[in-house]
């Protein structure tokens, strides 16, 4: 078996040095700092994508990077960084000699670190908001029949003011010191609490909102910046100065514990957002968690365990069964079967023997051996398989530019929202209207969340790619996965896609009853083994395959475009066409019928000819894959139209094209013939994917909207290649379609309730019901419905994780 991702251009690449050239142009994968929202990620998007000499810019929320495709000579990447760094957000020049799988171990550990951070504090603000709940109850002990819209003297939140005057009862009764509290001490506590957990837990709130506002933007930090923010100023007032609310009429109540609980609510949904954006790349830490630390080498005859690092081209590693093998190499003494299902997808252990290549992190199911390391760190195919999901990982989907476009412009527009909700409750409202319309305001601003919009997309497409890669299935990027979605037609290559692409001897037909089949074979595999002709190696190894002794030819002779001729045990042999047949006068018109049904079945007929006399037909053919019809029965299950695009003979692509299923065959083109027939195809409307494994392929495959190179094949169609398939199997052209689809509803999800949330929302915050139900959101509710919001999304997404073969 091989990947066919070996020796491929640019795979070694770490991600650090990112950089890829093509032509005029340079990739670099810049970390950046700071983004928390759709809106951050559009805002950096506009200031790279602005950048003079900047071709390209994809920005990531999810992976905390910008993947930016530049001319070197327009622009350097230290430029790029100050591009970022002037929208306020942190950036830094990747860093050199990682390799990818080292880069996805750092970002694993960064994402744990701030997962474990988020969670420490968002449990102690929530002590701290059930302590300030129980300090504020004393606060309403003295009720007053002038508090607005009837909530307790001491609470401007209307949940808070229901919670309380129902709790309360019970509290004095369990704890009645708490209720012989100075105003003023219980008042001093909440001041302080308060300000403690908005300067530690929700520090980065504040301090985020106020870079975003030195540079003259807005972002989800600023939404709630303003909301707590005005709600503890607001606070403030009516403890040091009640009389400027008494003075009015009103009561001056405070809103500290709900500054408390509507942080710990927000840290809450952050921090489980956090957890499963790590779950979003499960996959790739499983494929990396595979790779084993050590290796067992050979030095000056003894066995030591070496760090993998340490290991170095040529090393001689002992791999015993059980064991993972540690680098990628071949095989040079011994015999095992290896699980390569982490590579492929393919559950069954593939036999391994001297020569045979074996890769790192790949499973010894039996027997021992020795392999001579070839490919090491940043060259290994795990490296460049994680390297590879990485950059997919990073890419974005052409369905995220609506969501980008609404970012843009979403907090502004909330900011806008919010002071026209305090002005219409100022003017409008009948009673309270300023305490009113303060509370309806700050809902506003804490209930609008610009992150579901910005996770929508990319959650998705991570969660995908690492799953497609679970089947054996890579899949460069979202535009690919979104293409594919869409496909109408899939067009297929003949040989290595949907045959075998090497030939089999599939038939001996025996004329001299004299003998036997074993016997012919072992004669006409011995002549042929002198023979480099592709005809001739699939005769020797179905005798090989039979455990047949060949003999070496006394004499061996070959004719271009006939066959070959010698002797071999004294028995004088030719083998070949019928024109060679011609050549020693032998008459083969009576096998005609015989040859007709075989050319007809796409096998090419071979005479053989001992002592004069035509003892044997035998059959040669290039054998469809047992899985072939089976998987083009399930493109057509799938509404695809399935085309055959070979250069071969009409009459063999026809028999193949009536083995595995195919109606439409279009046989004898030429690589240019096949960009052709995919334009054409294109031209009429039609969304179309190539399937392709050779050289000769790869031009048909860039021209397609989706390029599905076998990952058998060269490493040239696997850089023309969207898609790669690890494993020659058609089966998973299905598979790959049918996780696109999938993957498409769910972003379709996930952007339809982003937008429905913040639609119906921020008017239910701003108290559109209230006139007619007498409903008013509390902020503390608006909160947790935003925390909400996010982590929906993440956990649809994580949904695809259960995706199951088609």
């Amino acid at each position: 078996m091989t990947t066919g991702i070996e020796n491929q251009p640019n795979a070694g690449q770490t991600q650090g040095s990112a950089a890829t050239e093509a032509g005029s142009s340079r990739q670099i994968v810049l970390p950046v700092t700071g983004m928390t929202c759709a809106a951050c990620q559009a805002r950096v998007q506009r200031a790279l994508s602005a950048t003079p000499g900047v071709r390209d810019a994809s920005v990531n929320v999810m992976l905390s990077n910008a993947t930016v495709e530049f001319d070197p000579a327009a622009t350097t990447p230290a430029q790029l960084v100050e591009a970022v760094r002037a929208t306020g957000y942190g950036a830094e020049l990747p860093a050199s000699g990682l390799t990818a799988v080292a880069e996805q171990e750092a970002q694993d550990e960064a994402q744990e670190r701030e997962f474990r951070e988020l969670r420490r504090k968002a449990l102690v603000s929530g002590g701290l908001g059930l302590t300030a709940m129980l300090l504020s109850m004393p606060l309403m002990a003295p009720m007053s029949a002038g508090a607005p819209g009837g909530a307790p003297h001491g609470s401007a939140d209307p949940l808070m003011g229901w919670v309380m005057t129902r709790v309360s009862p019970a509290v004095e009764a369990v704890l009645p010191w708490l209720y012989q509290l100075d105003r003023r001490v219980i008042l001093a506590a909440l001041l302080a609490a308060t300000a403690a957990v908005m300067g530690w837990a929700g520090r980065h709130f504040y301090t985020r909102a106020w870079t975003a506002f030195r540079h003259h933007s807005a972002d989800m930090n600023t939404l709630i910046a303003v909301g707590t923010g005005a709600a503890f100023l607001y606070s403030l007032v009516a403890t040091f100065a009640p009389g400027v609310f008494l003075s009015r009429g009103l009561m001056p109540d405070v809103y500290y514990e709900a500054v408390i609980i509507i942080i710990a609510l927000i840290l809450v949904g952050n921090a489980l957002e956090a957890r499963a954006k790590r779950q979003t790349s499960a996959a790739l830490r499983k494929l990396i968690a595979l790779q084993p630390k050590t290796a067992r080498v050979l030095r000056e005859g003894a066995e030591i365990d070496l760090p993998i690092e340490q290991v170095v081209t040529g090393d001689r590693v002992v791999v015993r069964p059980g064991e993972h093998v540690p680098v990628d190499g071949e095989v040079v003494a011994g015999a095992s079967a290896v699980d390569e299902s982490m590579l492929t997808g393919e559950s069954l252990p593939v036999e391994k023997r001297p020569e045979s290549p074996v890769y790192g992190g790949t499973i010894n199911r039996s027997g021992a051996f020795q392999l001579r390391a070839t490919s090491l760190g940043a060259e290994s195919v795990l490296a460049r398989i994680v390297k590879l999901m990485r950059d997919a990982q990073g890419s974005r989907a052409p369905i995220q530019r609506l969501a980008d476009r609404i970012s843009g412009v979403f907090v502004p527009v909330v900011l806008s929202l919010a002071i026209a909700t305090f002005v219409a409750w100022y003017l409008l409202a009948p009673e309270a209207p300023m305490v009113r319309g303060f509370a309806a305001a700050v809902a506003v601003l804490i209930i609008a969340c610009p992150c579901a919009m910005g996770l929508a997309v990319p959650t998705a497409v991570m969660v995908a790619t690492g799953k497609a890669a679970e089947f054996g299935i890579l899949i460069k990027g979202g535009e690919a996965l979104e293409r594919a979605q869409a496909l109408d037609v899939v067009v297929l290559d003949k040989t290595g896609t949907v045959t075998e692409g090497r030939p089999a001897l599939t038939d001996v037909v025996l004329l001299d009853r004299t003998r036997t089949e074993a016997e012919v074979l072992r004669l006409a595999a011995s002549i042929e083994s002198r023979s480099e002709h592709p005809l001739a190696e699939a005769v020797v190894a179905r005798a090989k395959q039979q455990g047949l002794a060949l003999s070496e030819p006394e004499s061996f002779e070959t004719t271009a475009g006939l066959g070959a001729a010698g002797v071999v045990d004294g028995v004088a042999i030719a083998i070949g066409n019928a024109a060679m047949m011609a050549e020693y006068g032998l008459d083969v018109t009576a096998l005609i019928p015989q040859t007709d049904r075989l050319t007809a079945d796409g096998k090419t007929p071979l005479y053989l000819n001992l002592n004069g006399t035509v003892a044997a037909l035998l059959a040669v053919a290039d054998p469809v894959k047992p899985t072939s019809r089976e998987a083009i029965a399930r493109l057509r299950a799938m509404d695809l139209d399935v085309v055959l695009l070979t250069g071969d003979h009409p009459g063999t692509a026809a028999a193949i094209a009536r083995q595995v299923g195919v109606e439409r065959v279009i046989a004898g083109v030429r690589p240019e013939g096949k960009v052709a027939e995919i334009a054409r195809l294109q031209d009429s409307g039609q969304v179309v994917a190539m399937v392709g494994d050779g050289v000769n392929d790869a031009p048909a495959l860039a021209k397609a909207d989706v390029g599905i190179a076998m990952g058998t094949g060269s490493d040239i169609a696997m850089e023309a290649g969207d898609v790669t398939l690890m494993r020659g199997d058609l089966r998973s052209v299905a598979q790959a379609i049918h996780v696109s689809r999938r993957t498409m509803r769910t972003m379709k999800q996930n952007l339809f309730w982003a937008f429905i949330y913040n639609v119906v929302g921020i008017p239910v915050a701003a108290g559109v019901l209230y006139p007619a139900f007498g409903v008013l959101l509390s902020p503390i509710l608006a909160s947790a419905a935003m925390a909400l919001s996010s982590v929906s999304v993440v956990t649809n997404s994580l949904r695809l994780r259960r995706l199951r073969a088609a």
